[in-house]
């Protein structure tokens, strides 16, 4: 048996210390936030539980959750099918797949304000593109004055936005997928339809667990382009979690519950992120057991 080589941690060391610095040291200043009072730079008192109690019994925080899980539920059954099919729709060699790849990657690479700006402007009935448009259709449209249509605006922008991070990770998987199947597919004579359910969706299974947590995890800290678009309006229609986090921490300046909320926030991402990724799990041992049987 060989002997440990302990120098080799020293090679783990700087990950450790910015791991440290960049996670665990600000995690421990919003834990320590979380059980004070803080009336001033000088003046704390530990309240222990007190503001997790609070903000537990806030209605208004159950009216964002209610909101952000909407949302993101949303977001996850537009994209994923939406990514899916346009990876499958995208050329798979030549100067065409490259020039598709960088066409459907230049939404990713807008800043999320700069997103928002966009659709603040394409929405409006007067200026935008799609606002006119619904509004030459007779449609009363209106993403200011409407929750429903704030909502769905808001919706079709992250959609616009995120659909193509899922389509370049399902085109990666489907690349990946060596071509025996694809000739054993074509002597057996299998359809299209019959090829994706059983050569293409449980090679991309694993591919489509990272684009459902990604996706899931970040709309649920969805905030810059909801705030730019519509402020979080109207009314509180598109005021998420994080917005809603914001104005206890900025705007109100209620640094004790603000801590603790988002210890919660934290908490409910990492529990819906654990109940997905099982479900996924489950979901993909059930269909291995199918097409095993068949």
């Amino acid at each position: 048996m060989k002997p440990v080589n302990q120098k080799a941690w020293l090679l783990v060391l700087p990950v450790v210390l910015c791991v440290a610095f960049s996670a665990v040291l600000p995690l421990m200043t919003v834990v320590n936030y979380s059980v004070q009072d803080i009336i001033s730079p000088e003046r704390r008192v530990f309240v222990g539980t007190e503001w997790f109690a609070a903000v537990m019994r806030d209605e208004e925080l159950h009216g964002a959750l209610l909101r952000q899980i909407g949302f993101s539920l949303a977001v996850l059954a537009v994209e994923i099918p939406l990514g899916i099919a346009l990876a499958l729709s995208m050329p798979a060699t030549g100067w065409r797949s490259s020039a598709v790849l960088v066409i459907v990657a230049i939404s990713l690479l807008i800043p999320w304000n700069v997103v928002g700006t966009i659709w603040q402007i394409y929405g409006r009935t007067d200026i935008g593109l799609m606002g006119a448009a619904l509004a030459k259709l007779g449609l009363d449209y209106n993403y200011t004055g409407s929750a429903a249509d704030a909502w769905l605006t808001v919706l079709v922008m992250d959609v616009w936005h995120w659909t193509p991070l899922v389509a370049l990770l399902c085109f990666a998987g489907l690349q990946a997928i060596p071509d025996a199947y694809y000739q054993a597919a074509r002597i057996d004579g299998a359809s299209k339809f019959a090829v994706f359910r059983f050569i293409q969706l449980p090679k991309l299974r694993g591919v489509l667990m990272i684009a459902v947590l990604l996706r899931f995890m970040d709309s649920f800290m969805i905030y810059t382009e909801p705030f730019v678009l519509t402020g979080g309006g109207p009314g509180n229609a598109t005021t998420f979690l994080s917005q809603y986090l914001t104005q206890k921490a900025v705007g109100q300046f209620d640094l004790g519950p603000a801590a603790a909320f988002s210890l919660i926030y934290f908490l409910i991402i990492l529990l819906l992120c654990f109940i997905l990724y099982n479900w996924m799990q489950r979901v993909g041992t059930a269909s291995d057991a199918e097409v095993q049987h068949g």
